[in-house]
């Protein structure tokens, strides 16, 4: 079950208790779930019990109980526990992380974005600046991947020494941006040096991987490849995706989600996670998030890669079907970060 299905199960376990009379207050649009803070147990946690406590008239862990009782029947759900003054956490039967690839696999690259606009409307307004230029873009695909409809524009036109290299490109700029004068709202820390000897994508990453407030570091160590180089990490962990499934296919076989070993588990997560991390650089404007995630996804799917085909004279099993499939998920997850940072994810590397 993914965040988002079980999200839905835990707004119809309110929607039943409501109707049945156990509840007397309106079901919320939408249940948050995430994963357990300190304390909690299980796969998922999720403060609905909290949010119905007031409108209920009842206190937070009476209004759990009577959760709980319609959430521990649901398809997919295997226990529920109450931590806290009202949380309820909730374990996943064993499925879960076959039904997540399924739908990584069936949404690809659009895997996390919202289904339709939310009607909010975003202008992003940023100085003459590389670092603000680029974090804007990152910034806008990220908030149109939300469902935002988003503007963007410049103090200035953007200097073209550094746009054509950088994939830099604006709405509007200077006198035209706007009838009245519009506020700076995207001004991270500025970049000291010129990035652009490191080419777009190392240069991309090198503006946007740290936070805002910190000062990006502009120098070769972007470019080596080796493990110390969180980009090499994340572009070499798609690559080996794209790798094995090219293996498994002269083996003979192709990929199946289904039911894989606790040693993936964080894979699992990180996967599970991605919808929640853009939301969150969306809501924060913050690509380095997104940075950040992507880092922790590819540092997950090459602690599995070598056990995703078969070894010697082993036969493909399902077992190696689903790692395959989980692989193939991560390799998705990972370019589709990557495209919305504007940096390209090669199949060979």
């Amino acid at each position: 079950m993914t965040p988002v299905e079980l999200s839905r199960t835990v707004l119809r376990a309110v929607r039943h208790a409501v109707d049945a009379g156990e509840l007397v207050a309106p079901v919320p649009e939408r249940a948050q779930v995430a994963p357990p803070g300190p304390g909690g147990r299980g796969d998922y946690a999720t403060n609905v019990a909290l949010q119905l406590a007031r409108p209920a008239g009842r206190p937070p862990q009476e209004v759990a109980e009577i959760l709980r009782s319609h959430l521990a029947d649901a398809e997919g759900v295997a226990g529920v526990d109450i931590t806290g003054p009202g949380f309820l956490n909730i374990t996943l039967d064993g499925g879960g992380g076959r039904a997540l690839v399924a739908e990584i696999l069936r949404r690809g690259a659009r895997y996390g974005f919202v289904d339709a606009p939310t009607g909010d409307v975003v202008q992003l307004h940023h100085p003459r600046e590389v670092r603000a230029a680029v974090t804007a873009q990152a910034v806008a695909r990220i908030l149109r991947s939300q469902g935002a409809l988003v503007r963007t524009s410049c103090e200035d036109e953007p200097d073209s020494a550094w746009a054509a290299v950088l994939g830099v490109s604006v709405d509007a700029h200077g006198t035209s941006a706007a009838p009245a004068p519009l506020e700076v709202n995207v001004r991270p820390v500025p970049a000291v040096q010129d990035p652009t000897p490191l080419g777009r994508d190392a240069a991309r990453w090198a503006l946007l991987h740290p936070a805002s407030h910190d000062h990006p570091r502009i120098t070769a160590d972007h470019l080596v490849q080796r493990e110390t180089n969180p980009l090499f990490r994340v572009r070499y962990a798609h690559s080996r995706t794209r790798a094995l499934s090219r293996n498994a296919a002269a083996l003979g076989f192709t990929s199946a989600p289904g039911d894989v070993q606790h040693e993936a588990d964080a894979v699992v997560d990180a996967l599970a996670a991605h919808p929640r991390t853009l939301a969150t650089a969306a809501r924060h404007r913050a690509p380095d998030r997104l940075a950040r995630h992507l880092v922790t996804t590819a540092d997950a799917m090459l602690s599995i890669q070598h056990t995703v085909l078969p070894l010697g004279d082993e036969k493909p099993s399902a077992a190696h079907r689903a790692r395959l499939a989980l692989a193939e998920a991560a390799g998705t997850v990972l370019a589709g970060g990557l495209s919305l940072l504007g940096i390209d994810a090669p199949e060979h590397l």
